[in-house]
């Protein structure tokens, strides 16, 4: 992670715009198509929140946006991207943890469960550290939701994904996904595109795992 001088970056507008703004941060919805990974769930054994995590970590690796971030006043430029997930623990609680994007999934799956099982049994939240621009998640998989706008509270500007369970439509399983981001760091454009980014990640999982 590294200070960048705003002006420097196609985010000069936005960071002028934006940083001040009381509530800088913009919620978009888009329901996708799941069935590719609730196919592979059941067939392969995969954990469906793990799979739907690391499409989102694969369509943020692609998404140049993701790798700036706003922090106080500066705007900082990172290398490395995890994902973070909510995770039960064992004594009734949550805790979150912090995942490094693998473009490999058997690699990510591996993370997932040492990671999350460690936060599960300890109830202490693992974070990866400052090196890391962080894309949040939180999965109501217990509840169907239409969308939801996530607390801001002007110290944790990260993006961030919230879906419940998925419903099924005919030979189809959809999700409806919120996606919440700050406006410094993205438009809503960029923002659109990466959910596009996203369903064609899972899209791709069609063709089985690579």
């Amino acid at each position: 992670m590294r200070e960048v001088d705003p002006k420097t970056t196609p985010r000069a507008l936005a960071f002028a715009q934006w940083m001040a703004a009381p509530m800088p941060m913009v919620t978009l919805m888009k329901t996708l198509d799941v069935t590719p990974l609730v196919r592979l769930s059941r067939k392969g054994g995969w954990k469906l929140n793990m799979l739907l995590c690391w499409c989102v970590g694969r369509a943020a690796l692609r998404t140049e946006e993701f790798y700036l971030l706003p922090l106080g006043e500066k705007l900082m430029q990172y290398d490395r991207l995890a994902v973070n997930t909510v995770v039960a623990t064992r004594d009734g609680g949550i805790a979150t943890c912090d995942i490094p994007v693998s473009e490999d999934l058997e690699q990510f799956n591996r993370d997932y469960l040492l990671l999350t099982g460690q936060v599960h049994d300890s109830g202490e939240g693992h974070e990866l550290g400052e090196d890391y621009m962080v894309v949040g998640t939180s999965a109501l998989a217990g509840y169907e939701i239409d969308g939801a706008v996530n607390l801001y509270a002007g110290c944790y500007n990260n993006p961030f994904l919230i879906w419940g369970r998925y419903r099924k439509k005919l030979l189809r399983s959809v999700l409806p996904v919120s996606f919440q981001f700050h406006h410094t760091q993205m438009d809503g454009g960029h923002a659109a595109a990466f959910l596009t980014q996203l369903q064609e990640e899972i899209d791709q999982l069609r063709r089985g795992v690579r």
